[in-house]
């Protein structure tokens, strides 16, 4: 299989890629970290067994950076040019749903800890765990994951590769019993090699190609709009449109919010359903730290029968926009014809100045929850 440093050289050649010195070292990091799986693989074997523990893993790897910068596509290439069979990329809120899933199986048996028994179930006949888009926003995930990985890593022998928009140092910002989350940072600091990917060239924003973030009015073609910046966005092949990822979105209180097309930090919502439903911040807030880019279609026009709507929508954008999260819109009106008359209109005229400034290019070069 061709190797990962060879597979980006021939992209940046071919032009397929453009030349990026951050993207670069990343490149011949994560080559040089499947040489020493390759090496940490043939060097296993009797003695591993004898002993009944898996040997030390190659030191893994954290990337991180703003939108558009080439995390994910570096993580394509090393999982797809990495010829071990113990490899494994998933999403890292599918990878904690599935974490507490086990988690609750395993209190069920009222055995103990359960964190080992699903940290071994997690590592069986794996190598290297690849993770897209590493965040943080519930203290659920916070309060076991310093004790989870420490088990993955130490104990089982994995190695761990994962992107984030986000420093280690920033994971959990401002959470919840956040001092219960530093290990997890230190572990991550101790363990894994932390590049940084920050240039000043959004690369996913550029393949919008100058396309407008919001369209109108409501119909096939301003749909469609919104429909091929999610492809263009997440790199998903539209002839494969029926099987699109989803998820569900870990909104507090033991509540889920379902996100019917969710990728790469891609979110696709109805109005209906975010403004159309009793929702409040707490939905909007995890929303805006899940996802840097949200496309929401169904924007009608409000007037007074619509107050409540408008009232979400507005504390939506606020969230949103707190967090420079990205807006593509199907609308059926341009934002100051959204909502003329009706309780909270006033109020209202803010979001319109927000929704106008967020179609900009200075809010469209702006990293994911810079402040």
């Amino acid at each position: 299989m061709t190797a990962m440093l060879e597979r980006y050289e021939t992209l940046v050649a071919t032009g397929e890629l453009r030349s990026d010195t951050e993207q670069a070292a990343a490149a011949e990091r994560l080559d040089r970290l499947q040489r020493a799986l390759y090496k940490a693989q043939s060097s296993t074997g009797l003695l591993g067994k004898l002993l009944g523990k898996k040997p030390a893993p190659p030191r893994g790897v954290y990337m991180w950076g703003g939108v558009g910068r080439g995390k994910s596509m570096l993580m394509d290439l090393f999982v797809q040019t990495l010829d071990i069979p113990g490899k494994r990329r998933i999403h890292f809120h599918a990878f904690m749903l599935e974490v507490h899933a086990l988690l609750r199986d395993e209190r069920k048996k009222e055995t103990g800890d359960p964190i080992p028994p699903v940290a071994a179930t997690i590592a069986r006949n794996v190598r290297c765990l690849a993770f897209d888009e590493m965040v943080v926003n519930n203290s659920a995930d916070a309060m076991i994951m310093s004790r989870l990985f420490t088990h993955l890593i130490v104990n089982e022998g994995v190695t761990v590769v994962t992107t984030s928009n986000r420093a280690p140092s920033q994971l959990y910002k401002d959470g919840l019993n956040r001092e219960h989350f530093l290990p997890f940072i230190a572990l991550i600091e101790q363990e894994l090699d932390v590049l940084t990917l920050n240039g000043p060239t959004d690369y996913r924003m550029q393949r919008l190609g100058g396309m407008a973030t919001w369209h109108v009015p409501l119909g096939e073609a301003a749909t469609q709009a919104a429909r091929e910046a999610f492809y263009r966005l997440t790199d998903y092949p539209p002839e494969d449109s029926e099987h699109v990822p989803s998820a569900d979105l870990d909104v507090g209180g033991g509540r889920t919010l379902h996100v019917p097309k969710s990728l790469k930090g891609v979110g696709v919502f109805s109005f209906k359903r975010l403004c159309g439903e009793a929702r409040g911040a707490a939905d909007y807030l995890a929303i805006a730290r899940a996802y840097h880019t949200v496309i929401l279609v169904g924007i009608p026009r409000m007037g007074p029968d619509r107050r409540n709507e408008a009232a979400r929508f507005v504390t939506l954008i606020d969230a949103l926009y707190e967090n420079k999260v990205k807006l593509i819109a199907a609308a059926d009106a341009e934002p100051e014809d959204l909502y003329q008359s009706g309780t909270g209109r006033f109020e209202f005229e803010r979001t319109v100045s927000r929704l106008n400034e967020m179609q900009s290019a200075d809010y469209l070069a702006l990293g994911h929850g810079e402040g």
